[in-house]
């Protein structure tokens, strides 16, 4: 009898009857109390009678416990209810009844669907926060963030038509046709006789190039709302590119390119996939005037002019063609009702009933919103006030134009240039601190509404200008070079890198006007040459160098430099010091020498008798100048009779092949000619020694030891 309430009790349990199951175990029980298992020990042999019935009672309680727990592991009963509290005393015999049980049963069964109806709302707020943050990244056009937010909330609502519709745009937005599909086509399994799902799923399919399933998918849509101008707009795309695919290709690609200057951006079967993946001109299909507009465009691209002025047409243009063109008034489609408000969180005790979830209603189509009209009719009178302004201005009609700038922003103040525009007249003006105002203005409201950088870089360069002409010394000009710097960051404009080139040429020049000292000049001088007296060279450069810091068109300052660079060995830095002093002061003989004395030096002989020489125009008896030819004509000389010794013969042609004079001699044809005639025809080179040129050259080839006259 036992074993058979057993399996009675074990088929009721695994039905899920646990009441009859529980009713079955006691008669089991009360049957074959010692058959069970039980951790409890056995009363001793000389237990009273009363006491016995007492312990067995209390056996059977444990047992019964022990079995409940047993086969129910993960009920609520397990998880939620001590019933080892039972075993405690004072033990009352109607705990132990099957009514109780029961009882106990049903009271943790509904604490536990209380516990999942809270879980439920809690994940529904969740999904609707994240799905508010995948709006927002959508609209911002950060599509990656929003399918993140998206995927988040579709984690937590599974069964939300509406997040995978919204994350099937993003996608398409993406251009990852595929997962567009995939959530389009589970968003037309959740919710079949939503017209919206067929739009997403016909899109993902013309992006993918499947035109037959996008027809098919455009064609369910419209069953369902036959009046959805979106969904016939896609249809006709579809069905157009269906055409296209299966006729033959054109004769030739540059006819039809010619036909239209804007090649397939009206033409191509992506055209309607994209207008609906934008959120800027995704609302404007809703507008039937738009879609003809369109439809008129994509027949005849060149009809485009005619709707030029219409910023919707401008909006999907730039879509179209992949341009980011700024337009206040672009919509943006998350085609879904808002969610609400989050309710309020209430304790379990306090929470109120559950009530049936309500079907979401259909989303109705966009119209244009009152605010919406009357925000493009104030752009449109902003825009007219701008151009009023630059007509004022052109006139250099300075106070009208600042009028008209001033009321197109108080109109409409998502357009920076009108910022920028009334800075322009601030700084012909010469009002710098209102022009600076502006700009700053300007470039806090650009990175708010994220115009474009070529917007923010104009604002900063007139900045930067108005910085410049308010600069009263070197230092003023730091903050200048500073904006002209980060107006190069935003872009690269050849106009603002010229004007920061001038600007740090100015600062170096106001430098210099502000260092200029004469008679400081002169008292560095004098202690350069009392060093240079005392051969202590490197103290003397520095000193020259202060004096011509504080003087920079002292010409004796750069002759004394050169000088100490020629007892250094410094050759190249006196050479230029030489020059820079004859170009400051041509008359001043030392340069002349200083010059030629480095040329020699340098091994430069033809060169130094040249300088000696221009020396000697501005002072004939001048000594120096006159050793120095005497010792030129020596070495030239030298070299002509071939006196030298073949190391230095090939040092002085190694030297003479570098100099670029040499090197254009030696490559003249001319020149060749007269050469070879020279060793060849007699009657011919006396000829060229009639040419005071051809000779002149000759004499530097001898005075390089490339040729040698005997």
């Amino acid at each position: 009898m036992a074993d058979e309430a057993k399996a009675k009790g074990n088929a009721a349990f695994s039905a899920g009857n646990y009441a009859d199951a529980i009713r079955h175990f006691t008669v089991a029980i009360n049957l074959a109390p010692a058959s069970s298992p039980t951790s409890t020990p056995a009363p001793p042999a000389t237990t009273p009678p009363a006491t016995l019935h007492r312990y067995t009672r209390i056996q059977s309680h444990s047992i019964r416990n022990r079995t409940f727990q047993k086969h129910q592991p993960h009920t609520p009963i397990s998880t939620g209810l001590e019933l080892s509290r039972l075993s405690r005393p004072p033990f009352k015999p109607y705990l132990l009844s099957p009514a109780f049980l029961c009882k106990t049963l049903e009271r943790e069964r509904e604490r536990y669907k209380t516990t999942q109806r809270e879980t439920e709302q809690s994940q529904t707020i969740m999904a609707d926060e994240a799905k508010a943050k995948g709006n927002a990244a959508f609209s911002a056009g950060n599509y990656a963030d929003a399918i993140r937010h998206f995927t988040v909330a579709i984690n937590l609502a599974p069964d939300n038509h509406v997040l995978y519709s919204n994350r099937s745009a993003a996608y398409a937005s993406l251009h990852q046709y595929s997962d567009a599909l995939s959530d389009a086509e589970k968003t037309v399994h959740l919710k079949p006789d939503w017209s919206k799902g067929y739009s997403r799923l016909g899109a993902a399919h013309l992006g993918l190039h499947h035109y037959d399933d996008a027809v098919s998918s455009y064609r369910k849509g419209l069953e369902i709302d036959p009046n959805n101008e979106a969904l016939k707009s896609g249809l006709a795309d579809a069905q157009s590119a269906a055409a296209r695919s299966r006729a033959p290709p054109p004769p030739s690609s540059s006819s039809s390119a010619a036909a239209s200057p804007f090649g397939d951006a009206f033409t191509g079967p992506e055209m309607w996939a994209k207008l609906t993946a934008d959120p800027s001109t995704r609302v404007y299909l809703q507008q039937p005037d738009f879609v003809k507009m369109m439809q008129d465009i994509q027949r005849n691209p060149s009809n485009l002019n005619m709707y030029l002025k219409d910023q919707r047409v401008m909006q999907a243009f730039g879509v179209l063609l992949n341009v980011k063109i700024m337009t206040p008034n672009s919509a943006e489609d998350m085609d879904f009702p808002d969610a609400p408000p989050p309710p309020e969180r209430k304790r379990p005790a306090e929470a109120e009933p559950p009530k049936e979830k309500e079907p979401e209603p259909e989303p109705e189509p966009m119209e244009v919103a009152e605010e919406e009209r009357e925000a493009r009719e104030k752009k449109a009178q902003a825009l007219k006030e701008k151009e009023a302004g630059n007509a004022a201005y052109k006139k250099k009609d300075f106070e009208n134009a600042i009028q008209h700038y001033t009321k197109a922003i108080e109109l409409y103040d998502e357009d920076i240039s009108f910022l920028t525009n009334r800075a322009a007249v601030y700084l012909e003006m010469g009002k710098y601190d209102e022009c600076i105002k502006d700009c700053d203005k300007a470039v806090e409201r650009g990175r708010e509404l994220r115009s474009d950088y070529k917007m923010v870089a104009r604002a900063l360069t007139r900045k930067a200008s108005a910085l410049v002409k308010m600069a009263k010394c070197s230092k003023d000009y730091d903050p200048a070079i500073e904006t002209f710097q980060k107006a190069l960051t935003e872009h690269r404009n050849p106009d603002t890198l010229k004007k920061l080139n001038d600007a740090e040429k100015a600062k170096k020049e106001l430098e210099q006007q502000e260092y200029f000292d004469p008679n400081i000049a002169d008292e560095e001088r004098e202690k350069g040459n009392e060093f240079f007296k005392e051969q202590k060279y490197p103290e003397a450069v520095k000193h020259y160098s202060e004096a011509i810091k504080r003087n920079p068109k002292d010409a004796k300052a750069f002759s004394n430099r050169a000088a100490c660079y020629t007892k250094l060995g410094a050759m190249p830095e006196g050479l230029k010091d030489a020059e820079k002093c004859i170009e400051l002061d041509p008359t001043f003989v030392k340069g002349y020498s200083r010059k030629g004395a480095i040329q020699f030096f340098m091994k430069e002989y033809d060169k130094a008798l040249e300088t000696y020489q221009e020396g000697l125009k501005h002072e004939p008896q001048n000594q120096e100048l006159l050793d120095g030819i005497r010792r030129c004509v020596q070495q030239i000389n030298k070299a002509s009779r071939g006196d030298l010794s073949p190391e230095e013969m090939k040092e002085r042609q190694a030297k003479a092949m570098q100099d670029p004079e040499i090197q254009n001699i030696l490559t003249d044809p001319v020149m060749r000619q007269v050469l070879v005639d020279f060793q060849e025809n007699p009657k011919a080179a006396q000829e060229h020694s009639k040419n005071p040129a051809v000779m002149d050259k000759i004499q530097k080839l001898v005075s390089a030891g490339i040729v040698q006259i005997r």
